[in-house]
């Protein structure tokens, strides 16, 4: 029936983006910048989405009354703005999240575990400029806990990172899903990052860099444990 339904607007001429639009919509779904949409693009589509997004980026560079015709350098950059786009910068929009297989907490461990500093990368939603931080996630399991390999965190932190994000939204997604994959008494996540909209437009302040934190659980209820989180990622 989707297939059908799909053979139907392409028919119509609907643009790929409509199409995906359409479907969120009609489920009620949201779609910022910040939201993953995977569950909502058919097979084939983000090809068609590349060179739909090509097309309008080629209008853009017209627009700044830039010659791409006559100038090698300008010559493809639409689509490889596109391509940077839709499978890297805000690839996290478009994907299904990593696989992360969980292991139970056989040795019943229950000492804080710190992961980092995790590089991470993203781009403002206010401008599409750069962010380029790191990130440390304190995890404090119990006996019914699950484990991840060290490298999952990583995975899952960059899939949440490489869209639009600003930085506070940024830290309560990634706790959520970490919250949701490990199940632990306390969580603990804290980025610094810089913001190129200051440092590269605006006030153009090279120094200035943004620091915020999410605990939940023990690492929000234990001041003692949330100084030595502290503590220990200054080290």
């Amino acid at each position: 029936m989707m297939n059908e339904k799909l053979l139907n607007y392409r028919a119509a001429g609907m643009p790929v983006s409509a199409r995906i639009r359409t479907r969120l919509m009609n489920d009620g779904a949201r779609f910022h910048a910040n939201d993953n949409i995977a569950g909502y693009i058919m097979d084939g589509e983000m090809d068609e989405l590349l060179d739909e997004v090509s097309q309008r980026m080629q209008g853009v560079l017209e627009s700044l009354v830039i010659d791409t015709a006559g100038d090698h350098n300008s010559r493809d950059t639409a689509r490889r703005v596109a391509k940077m786009y839709l499978r890297e910068v805000f690839g996290g929009r478009y994907v299904p999240a990593p696989p992360v297989t969980e292991f139970p907490n056989a040795a019943q461990l229950n000492e804080m575990m710190i992961i980092g500093p995790i590089t991470v990368r993203s781009a403002c939603s206010h401008h599409l400029c750069p962010v380029m931080g790191r990130v440390w996630i304190g995890v404090m399991p119990n006996r019914h806990s699950n484990l991840i390999g060290l490298s999952k965190y990583a995975r899952l932190a960059g899939w949440i990172m490489s869209r639009p994000q600003i930085q506070e939204e940024a830290v309560v997604q990634l706790a959520e899903l970490l919250q949701e994959k490990v199940q632990p008494d306390g969580l603990a996540v804290l980025m610094e990052a810089d913001h190129f909209c200051m440092q590269w437009r605006g006030v153009k302040d090279n120094d200035a860099r943004m620091i915020n934190s999410v605990m939940r659980g023990s690492f929000h209820d234990d001041a003692a444990l949330r100084r030595e989180f502290f503590a220990l990622i200054k080290r």
